[in-house]
């Protein structure tokens, strides 16, 4: 089993900046893909972010193209999702999600493991 661990994440101001990081209990992370899920209340959880097992290869929502970013730190077994010029509708718990894998993965079926959520607040 792998377990990952989402950092805390807060309440900004829209415009402002925050970065989430997820800590993997694996000795292989640098085998697994990992994605960045959200999901907000009454809404289904949706694809943010995600990124192959060597970082080479990134994927994001339409939503959050130009504002987020994706990257990992193999040797510190961490993902990020750096959020910028944040907007409300950003408000969500945010996952992060990994499965073993040499492709990208943007599914939410495909992934095996998640983390416990974070919320994110982004006021207007």
């Amino acid at each position: 089993q792998v377990q990952l661990v989402e950092s805390v994440g807060g309440l900004v101001q829209a415009g402002g900046s925050l970065r989430l990081s997820c800590a993997a209990s694996v000795r292989t992370f640098s085998s697994f893909a990992m994605g960045w899920f959200r999901q907000a209340p009454g809404k289904a959880r949706e694809i943010v972010a995600a990124i192959n097992r060597s970082g080479s290869s990134t994927y994001y929502a339409d939503s959050v193209k130009g504002r987020f970013t994706i990257s990992r730190d193999n040797a510190k077994n961490t993902v990020y999702l750096q959020m910028n010029n944040l907007k409300p509708e950003d408000t969500a718990v945010y996952y992060c999600a990994a499965v073993n894998t040499i492709l990208i993965v943007t599914s939410r079926q495909r992934y095996d493991y998640w983390g416990q959520g974070t919320q994110v607040t982004v006021s207007s």
